[in-house]
């Protein structure tokens, strides 16, 4: 599957926040990633993610092993995704080591998340802070085949639209890169 994903910064993240709220009901949850990769960064040369995010609800704890292929879509950085819940934490932390793969970068991400439907699609919005980065953002994506990532995408713009999140607003900027500036500076 492919994630159709877009995100966007915002500038009226109370605004927002109303209008996801008249849609669904939001849960927040603090996540906790952890990105690996080869001593030689094969991963990031291949446009490839692996990932451990530990996420922290109110009402349980769990942890998802991601591996993300290279993008299929340049102008948005959709990318196959590959995802597996783990029951145990540290496990998969030491598996990823002693397979040669070595912590690149880990940080917090703060979110509060709202599944909803719009426009005949499953949808994940989620309202995002990390803490080392200036701002709020907000990710709207949904899982699709290949074939249908063109329409997805729309579908995906015009939940913007219904926000309120300007097109000029979207952005590319990754997470990790921005913490990665940050401590770097």
């Amino acid at each position: 599957m492919i994630e159709a994903e877009l995100k966007a910064r915002v500038h009226e993240p109370e605004a927002v926040l109303r209008r996801l709220d008249e849609w669904a009901v939001g849960r927040a949850e603090v996540y906790q990633d952890t990105y690996y990769d080869t001593p030689d960064g094969a991963l990031e040369v291949r446009d490839a993610e692996l990932r451990v995010r530990t996420v922290h609800g109110q009402d349980e704890t769990r942890t998802v092993l991601t591996y993300k292929g290279a993008r299929v879509d340049e102008e948005t950085g959709s990318k196959p995704e590959h995802e597996s819940r783990v029951e145990d934490t540290e496990a998969v932390h030491a598996v990823l080591r002693g397979l040669g793969y070595v912590p690149v970068i880990a940080f917090e991400k703060r979110c509060r998340n709202y599944d909803f439907e719009a426009h005949g699609r499953k949808m994940l919005a989620t309202l995002v802070r990390v803490p080392e980065i200036d701002g709020t953002f907000i990710e709207v994506e949904t899982l699709v085949a290949e074939d249908e990532l063109a329409a997805a995408l729309d579908d995906v713009r015009a939940v913007f639209t219904d926000l309120g999140i300007a097109g000029e607003d979207v952005t590319r900027e990754l997470y990790t890169d921005a913490v990665r500036a940050r401590r770097a500076a």
